[in-house]
């Protein structure tokens, strides 16, 4: 009884106070997994030589969040610094060889006292990383002498500062003696402060009777104050700064974009925005005029001019008309190539070729010279040499890609389809080209006489074994290589060098933390390349393990399961569970029934993850399979309520059946479409026992011209909007639920308007709900403070309504 009185006074507590409330954290069993130093981001030279470690805090600060940002035609900048205002940095930097014999790496020397470094490339060379350091006032030009392990700085922010708003602020010229750099143009206007500027009319948008069904985007300009800024911010002049520090003019004041030299560094091709701007998509899709200038910056030719693209057709697959995807032959010193699309850019267009490939070879004038024509919408290509490249392309609406082999200097020879598949197979997915670099550095197929090599996952029934192949690109034949046998662990293959016959793998188990290697393919023997220590020691013991259960129809699901810390499998005590999900869309029942999750991965507790609740008794059914099938024409949102109720109770019924859990005292969580989810299983089914819901979307007539993988528009499908909207149906809502969102959302569609508008038609309905607005936050979250108090009400909200569900009343 006095536990029970203690308990209802803290609730009272907890309630009373929740309007008031300072940023807390959250248990510390849950404290000790979250606060912990990250491993580093490896990067390794072509030789295999050189590895340098990028070392950065797990999170930012409440007080980085809170500098001044503006938010301009789908950007956030930081308008004093002018970088991206949501840029993660690196504060540490390593180097080692990667034959030495001690696992120890040099600490980097000379680097600014906080550093804040961003933008990192390897030099044509590969002796020296150029990257960007952001001070206080702006972002200046440093160099890593990888030999040296030493930096130094190259360009003030004082006095040359750059300007990263649109990226692509450094590229190295090709004799890695200098770079071309984005700096502020002296003649930037002062920015105009909208709260407090004198308006100097109404802002008017019109339509001219075109369709222009765009998506939800957010953060776009809204008035000529914010087409101002935009303009001033984008603004840069273009030099040539040498490693000595000296500048040279290139490129006069505009708004540079994309900034990318040729294969052989004679040439760059440039990107400039134009106006007029738009108020209804972000700047990617602002006129474009891409031109191609000498490596002293001499103009050559205008390639490609893109007007305002505000009204594609409707459908995933709808591209603009015209010239797009213009870039360099990667296997060709200078010569380009783009796409045109045959069928106008509509998919509703019949035609038996939708893309069609050119080359356009110096001086980059006239109409390029047909290389390759496409059945779907071209997805890329994958450049080898003279007679070799391979080609890609995808259709949405029935989830298909091919992929071509085909003759890039000879457009007579027929193109030969190796692969024709349902991308959503992944047990038949054949892997991915393995790539080198060829003399300018490019990277290309590795190609071995007349065959490639593919990296596999190697997801089948069995499980996941990844694989080497070589395949024969003449008749299409493979040959199997090598396969990875491991069933205790993870071997994930990432390279291959044909010349030595050496794969650099990484091996990871549930409690090995992922480490390098190399693996020798005749022999099989291996060669550890780094040793880095598992930060989550506790989990140690957490036992885990991927289960297949049935849905009702007979659909095959799956989802990987930890048990609470120090659980007795033998004994089986009920406990309370946690079920997170996320619902995928499928064209056809046998990809939806795939198994993808591998029980020997690393268990790495990332911010968003529920894995933290095995500390504190819970049972956890992570990544549960939440498959939405529409086969033929019906299509997958048509029936999404009852296969989202179906796979719950399946999910639910499965670890109940082990008997692992109390069925009473579930509850599901889920972010952004998982978050939709969770609000919709709420409504339409008695399963739960409270929800979690992140930076979700709750009422889909405020995205009317699609959402996630609807291509269909409200008016076309108004009963589909209506059935799928959480606020339609919020006075079904019976259970607890905790609605979280970040304040600065800029995900399309999850406005932070929709965590609002549900929450109040849920309190004024009487619904038990909470909703916490997270201060500066997008739609992830940065700040440890956001982070530490997330977890928090995560758990005050689970201990209340799951683990003690009944014993205190609401």
């Amino acid at each position: 009884m006095r536990n029970l009185s203690l308990l209802l006074l803290l609730l009272v507590s907890f309630c009373l106070s929740a309007q008031n409330l300072g940023y807390q954290k959250p248990d510390k069993a849950i404290l000790d997994l979250i606060d912990v130093p990250l491993a580093p981001i490896v990067l390794m030279d072509d030789t295999r030589e050189n590895m340098v470690l990028l070392y950065r805090d797990a999170y930012g600060s409440i007080e980085e969040l809170s500098r001044e940002e503006l938010r301009l035609g789908g950007l956030r900048i930081d308008p004093v610094t002018n970088i991206g205002s949501r840029t993660r940095y690196y504060n540490r930097v390593a180097v080692r060889k990667i034959a030495a014999t001690t696992a120890e790496a040099t600490p980097v020397t000379g680097l600014p006292e906080n550093p804040r470094l961003a933008n990192l490339s390897w030099s044509p060379d590969q002796r020296l990383v150029a990257m960007t350091h952001t001070t206080s006032t702006g972002v200046e030009l440093w160099v890593l002498d990888v030999a040296k392990a030493s930096a130094r700085r190259v360009t003030d922010a004082t006095t040359l500062p750059i300007n990263a708003n649109l990226g692509d602020a450094i590229n190295w010229f090709e004799d890695g003696q200098a770079l071309l750099v984005k700096v502020l143009p002296a003649d930037r206007k002062k920015l105009i402060d909208g709260a407090t500027a004198v308006p100097t009319g109404p802002t008017v948008s019109t339509a001219d009777g075109k369709k222009a069904q765009n998506r939800t985007y957010q953060d776009l300009l809204k008035n000529p104050n914010d087409e101002h800024n935009f303009e001033q911010l984008a603004r840069s002049t273009i030099v040539r700064v040498a490693l000595d520090g000296s500048v040279t003019p290139f490129l006069p004041t505009g708004m540079y974009a994309g900034i990318n030299f040729s294969p052989d560094g004679a040439y760059v091709l440039v990107s400039q925005l134009e106006r007029p701007f738009s108020y209804l998509v972000p700047y990617s899709r602002f006129p474009e005029v891409t031109t191609v200038y000498a490596k002293d910056g001499s103009k050559v030719n205008t390639v490609n001019t893109v007007p305002l693209i505000e009204d594609l057709p409707q459908g995933f697959m709808a591209t603009q008309p015209g010239r797009r995807n213009v870039s360099w032959r990667q296997d060709r010193p200078s010569s380009l190539i783009y796409v045109e699309a045959l069928d106008g850019g509509d998919p509703a267009q019949e035609v038996p070729f939708r893309d069609e490939v050119f080359r356009l070879p110096p001086p980059f004038s006239g109409k390029g010279i047909p290389m390759l024509k496409t059945i779907n919408r071209f997805a890329g290509i994958q450049w080898g040499d003279d007679d070799t490249a391979i080609a890609y392309d995808r259709w949405w609406d029935s989830r298909n890609t091919k992929t071509y082999v085909f003759n890039p200097g000879d457009a007579r020879v027929k193109p030969t389809i190796i692969a024709d598949r349902n991308y959503q197979d992944q047990y038949s997915d054949p892997g991915r080209f393995v790539t080198t670099h060829n003399r300018y550095g490019s990277t290309v197929l590795a190609l071995q006489d007349g065959a490639a090599f593919l990296l596999g996952d190697g997801y089948s029934e069995k499980g996941q074994f990844p694989f080497l192949d070589r395949i024969d690109l003449g008749s299409g034949k493979t040959e199997r290589l090598y396969q990875s046998k491991y069933t205790d662990r993870l071997e994930n293959l990432q390279d291959y060098d044909p010349a030595a016959n050496r794969l650099m793998v990484r091996i990871e188990s549930p409690t090995d933390y992922p480490n390098y290697y190399f693996r020798d393919v005749k022999s099989g023997k291996l060669t550890q390349v780094t040793d880095f220590a598992n930060p989550f020691a506790a989990l140690g013991e957490v036992h885990k393990e991927v289960i297949t259960y049935q849905r009702e129809d007979g659909l095959e699901l799956s989802g990987t399961l930890y048990l609470p810390m120090g659980y007795d499998r033998s004994k089986k005590e009920k406990m309370p569970m946690i079920l997170w999900a996320y619902p995928r869309e499928f064209k056809d029942k046998a990809s939806a029934a795939q198994t993808t999750s591998n029980p020997n991965e690393f268990i790495y507790p990332s911010y968003g993850s529920p894995i933290y609740w095995v500390t504190r008794g819970y049972v956890v059914l992570d990544d549960a399979a939440f498959p939405i099938v529409g086969e033929g024409e019906e299509e997958p949102n048509d029936s999404f309520r009852k296969q989202l109720v179906g796979n719950a109770k399946a999910a639910i019924d499965a670890v109940d059946k082990l008997g692992y859990i109390d069925r009473t005292r579930v509850a599901v969580g889920g972010h952004s479409y998982g978050a939709f989810m969770v609000a919709n299983l709420l409504s339409h089914s008695n399963l739960f026992a409270a929800g979690i819901a992140r930076s979700g979307a709750y009422n889909r007539t405020l995205t009317p011209f699609g959402f996630q993988s609807e291509q269909r528009n409200y008016w076309e499908a108004p009963e589909v909007y209506n059935a799928m909207s959480p606020f339609m149906h919020a006075e079904k809502m019976k259970t607890p639920l905790l609605l979280v969102h970040g304040e600065a959302d800029n995900n399309s569609g999850t406005y932070p308007l929709q965590s609002e508008r549900y929450f109040n038609a849920l309190k004024g309905l009487g619904a038990t709900v909470r909703l916490v607005m997270l201060p500066k936050e997008s739609h992830g979250y940065q700040a440890r403070e956001s982070i530490f108090h997330l977890l928090w009400e995560q758990d005050q909200w689970l201990e209340k309504w799951v683990k003690n569900k009944g014993e205190v009343k609401p």
